[in-house]
């Protein structure tokens, strides 16, 4: 409601060409600015998401979020904001992060996205605090391919940054053991983190899209992903092309096509079979627990 109300008092004040030192002097509240005031889109406003993609990391959040941007009753956030995983950023206030997202018309649902937010222990707690009734978004894939694309991702980027790596073989296993307090299978343990969100937030406001299918076949997870917001149907086949290059589906969208940053979809090494096995089945038990949790199961090895 309050982002309605700005937005219609902008939109009047421009109509009207009310002098700027007037406008200056006008108190929109917090995280409204006088140049906010001037440069905005006519009758926009900028608003607490109405959903948040929580995760999980390498899980397709950024895909999700780039094929959700398509409908145009969408306004997503352009940056990872980690505002409700690191203490340092909401140490600085719900106005802060407001302020960080999209100018959205009053027909708009605000969307961000932050991976870390499904495993971290506080963020659940934190969203509540700010919207009780937030529609929360979760992308998930097979936990073991997410390790390994984890990896991979951090892999990349130390090379990038000349730094030491690791065989992949040399993290998941330690003294003869799988190494489970490795980050990147922590982070797999859907489960573990799916029972803390749920302390918060009733079953039926956390829609599980599946990763894998998305990549595969993008337009029905989109759908579902459309009535969950109750947004009209607007994603349509036509929206979507096969890179053939890239192995993955890229976006045709107002006249412009685009594909994910080239750091997505990168190929991943070989792992060692008896250590993959190590390791898928230390997760079957955890993936089993998290079927009954969300009362649904996925194609998981």
């Amino acid at each position: 409601m309050a982002c309605l109300l700005v937005a219609v008092l902008l939109l009047v004040l421009q109509a009207y060409a009310a002098p700027p030192d007037f406008v200056q002097s006008l108190d929109l509240g917090p995280g409204f600015t006088a140049n906010d005031t001037l440069s905005p889109p006519l009758g926009t406003s900028k608003c607490a998401p109405h959903s948040i993609i929580i995760g999980v990391r390498k899980g397709g959040t950024r895909a999700l979020l780039e094929m959700l941007d398509i409908h145009p009753e969408v306004a997503a956030a352009a940056t990872e904001v980690h505002f409700f995983d690191w203490d340092e950023n909401y140490a600085k206030g719900f106005d802060w992060y407001r302020e960080l997202m999209p100018y959205s018309y009053p027909h708009q649902i605000t969307v961000e996205k932050t991976p870390g937010y499904f495993t971290s222990a506080l963020a659940p707690k934190r969203i509540r605090a700010m919207n009780s009734s937030i529609k929360l978004l979760l992308i998930l894939r097979d936990p073991t391919e997410r390790v390994i694309s984890d990896y991979t991702q951090v892999y990349f980027n130390r090379l990038e940054n000349h730094k030491p790596v690791q065989a992949i073989e040399n993290l998941l296993v330690r003294s003869g053991a799988l190494n489970t307090r490795y980050k990147a299978i922590q982070r797999s343990l859907y489960d573990m983190h799916m029972s803390n969100w749920l302390r918060y937030f009733p079953l039926e406001q956390i829609h599980i899209v599946d990763g894998d299918t998305l990549i595969r076949d993008p337009l029905p997870e989109l759908q579902k992903v459309e009535r969950f917001l109750n947004l009209p149907p607007r994603i349509m086949s036509s929206n979507f092309y096969f890179n053939q290059t890239k192995g993955f589906y890229c976006i045709r969208s107002e006249g412009r096509e685009r594909c994910l940053h080239e750091s997505k979809g990168r190929p991943h090494p070989a792992v060692n079979g008896t250590v993959l096995q190590q390791l898928r089945s230390y997760l079957r038990e955890h993936n089993h627990n998290f079927y009954r949790l969300v009362k649904r199961s996925f194609d998981w090895q």
